[in-house]
Parts: structure tokens; C-alpha cells; sequence
């Protein structure tokens, strides 16, 4: 089952697989997104999904698809292998090509050795098996679900630089908080890219979503007249789209910051989420990309996009210990269904080109 988000009411914490319906809603059940309608008021009989696991295999087979690059890379080392020197300096070069970086790749192959020697490993398969349980174990602290209900509206503030896919992400997420029975408004804080409000623009007619929009106005300005306006509206979620670009970019960063600051006016304790759209076919470039942002904003979560094809997969492995933002989604292709929650064990499968084991 998919499990998009978690709700929470505002003054206990919901164990992991338990959702809450949000204070300002107490009519609505309470139910982890699954793909399938939410019960609530208006809609209380939800028939059983016919065709959750058929999707579920659906996304689990382009996922590996997706990831083929990198699998190549790593699945062909372990066919006929014998355990030695040589194939782990064959998979030390194989994990850096896949961008998982030096600390990533000294930290796995360092365990790894010590596994094959503590249980005395013999066999190709069993030492591969070895290396998906260190991934999985490397990869794990990252994988947490988006709360939702824990604030009234929940702001989200999305960044990232440009060709990341990011209001393409926020148009998805609109209809995934609007499969879970939230009401969304999108704030269209990008003014540096001259085509991006009008792309917001359209997500938002496709969702049924209001948009709050300035031709020529402050991003600042428009991410806070949506607070407000979220706030007298009673909306559950707002999501404040902002200007791509480069953490090189001092003064657009810095203006990155003032909105921040000015959404914190419109309320307090808010942006509750800070999240990076990240392009995974960039490798290092998103790791660098991460700390930049990280250190200017204080990063509550990742969105790893265009996943599909790359043979850089390996750089969620350099986030996990450079720099662990939880990564919340990720993407591997244009459609709605093809941004799904992180989960750790169907991407080291997936990784690893192993089928069968999540």
C-alpha cells in the first residue's frame, strides 16, 4: 500500500501507522493515504481497492526500470563473482560512479568487509544480500512521512533551482493532498521565471486549487497575502511555490530568506515545512545543492525528481551521510502516479536490480 502522508492531531503524536483528522475538521476520519478516496462526512463507505496491488507492482517495476542505469552497474559485479580484493574494489568504483560518494562508498565497503568476515560469506549472492541490508540500513533514517493536521494551515515553502521539476511537483502534491481530502492553496511566489506563474496557474485549475498571484509583485508579498488568506479561508495546506535558482546566487538566496522571515510574520511558527526539489540525474551537483540550501533555510525535507534513467541513484547514499534530510517523495516520470513516498527497501531493491524482497 501507498502511504503518502500522516495526520496528527494538534496536541498528541499519532503512532506511525495511525492518522488523525486535523482540529479544524473533527468530523473526518481518520486514514493513511493509500491512493484510495478518505472517508469522511460526505464520503464514509470506501469499497475495497481492486487495484492497489496491481499499482502497487505497477510502480514498483518502473521504479527498477528507472534505476536500470545504476543497477547495471552494481548487479553485474555480483554474477560469478569470487569474494576478494577485486570485487570490492570493483564495487568501490561502481558506487562512486553512481555518485554515492567517497564517505558513502568507504562507509558501505568497510562494512561489507567486516560482514563477509563475521559470517564467514562464501558466496556472490549472499555478500549482495549483505550490501542490501547496509543500504537499506543507510537509506532508512531518511524515509518519513509528510505530517499533516499538526497546524492550521500547514505552510509548506517549496524551493530548488531551475529544470528541477519543481512546480511540476507542487501541481502533483496538490492532487495527492487533494486525494487525502485537503483543501490546498498555492502561493505563486516564482516572479524570476517569467512562464512559472502561469504553470502554477494551470496546476491549479487541473486541482480545483485557488492560486494567489501578483504580475509583477514581491514573492515575499505573495507568500504572505496567501497565509493570510489561507488563514481566513480555513485552508488545510498552502504551498508556497519560489524562484529557482543556483545556491552560487547570493542575492536570490538571500531573498529566499526574507521569505521565510515574512511568511513567519503571516504566522507564527510557520513555514512548517521547507522542502527541496533535488533533479536525481545531477548527482554530487544535488548533494551540494542540499548543504547550500540546508545551511541558508534549515531543510525539513526532500523531493527527489527524474529518477527515471539515471545512473546517479546512488546519491541518496551521499545524502544519508553527508547531509540526512528525510526524503519525503520521489519521482520518476510525468505522470501523477510516478511520485510516490521514499521507501527505503523498494529503492535498494530497485537499486540493486533484486525483485521480490519488499
Amino acid at each position: 500500500m501507498f502511504s503518502f502522508f500522516k495526520k496528527k492531531p494538534a496536541d498528541t503524536v499519532a503512532p506511525p501507522q495511525q492518522v488523525a483528522a486535523p482540529p479544524a475538521k473533527p468530523a473526518d476520519a481518520a486514514k493513511a493515504f493509500d491512493g484510495q478516496p478518505v472517508p469522511n462526512a460526505r464520503n464514509t463507505a470506501v469499497q475495497p481497492p481492486a487495484n492497489v496491488e496491481e499499482k502497487k507492482r505497477t510502480w514498483l517495476t518502473r521504479l527498477k526500470t528507472g534505476l536500470s542505469k545504476t543497477s547495471s552497474s552494481l548487479s553485474i559485479l555480483f554474477v560469478g563473482a569470487k569474494i576478494g580484493d577485486d570485487l570490492f574494489e570493483e564495487l568501490e568504483s561502481a558506487l562512486l560512479m553512481a555518485d554515492a560518494g567517497v564517505d558513502a562508498t568507504q562507509f558501505l565497503l568497510d562494512g561489507l568487509k567486516r560482514k563477509v568476515k563475521d559470517e564467514k560469506l562464501t558466496e556472490a549472492r549472499q555478500v549482495k544480500d549483505a550490501l542490501r541490508t547496509l543500504l537499506i540500513a543507510l537509506l532508512a533514517p531518511l524515509q518519513k512521512p509528510l505530517e499533516l493536521g499538526r497546524h492550521h494551515p500547514l505552510v509548506m515553502m517549496i524551493t530548488g533551482v531551475n529544470g528541477a521539476g519543481k512546480t511540476t511537483t507542487i501541481g502533483k502534491l496538490a492532487m495527492h493532498l487533494h486525494a487525502h481530502d485537503q483543501s490546498v492553496l498555492l502561493a505563486a511566489g516564482d516572479t524570476f521565471r517569467a512562464a512559472a506563474r502561469e504553470q502554477l496557474m494551470v496546476w491549479g485549475q487541473r486541482n480545483n486549487v485557488t492560486v494567489i498571484s501578483q504580475e509583477s509583485g514581491d514573492p515575499a508579498a505573495v507568500a504572505f497575502d496567501a497565509v493570510h488568506s489561507a488563514k481566513a479561508r480555513s485552508v488545510d495546506v498552502v504551498m508556497v511555490d519560489t524562484a529557482g535558482r543556483l545556491p552560487t546566487q547570493l542575492h536570490l538566496m538571500e531573498e529566499l530568506k526574507k521569505i521565510k522571515r515574512v511568511i513567519g510574520k503571516g504566522m507564527d511558527t510557520a513555514p512548517h515545512e521547507i522542502l527541496l526539489i533535488i533533479d536525481g540525474n545531477t548527482g554530487q551537483n544535488a548533494l551540494a545543492q542540499v548543504k547550500a540550501f540546508d545551511d541558508a533555510l534549515g531543510l525539513t525535507g526532500l523531493v527527489v525528481t527524474k529518477l527515471d534513467g539515471t545512473a546517479k541513484g546512488g546519491v541518496l547514499a551521499a545524502i544519508a551521510r553527508t547531509r540526512p534530510v528525510p526524503v519525503y517523495f520521489i519521482g520518476i516520470g510525468e505522470q501523477i502516479e510516478d511520485l510516490q513516498p521514499f521507501n527505503a527497501e523498494e529503492f535498494v531493491d530497485a537499486l540493486l536490480g533484486i525483485a521480490g524482497q519488499s
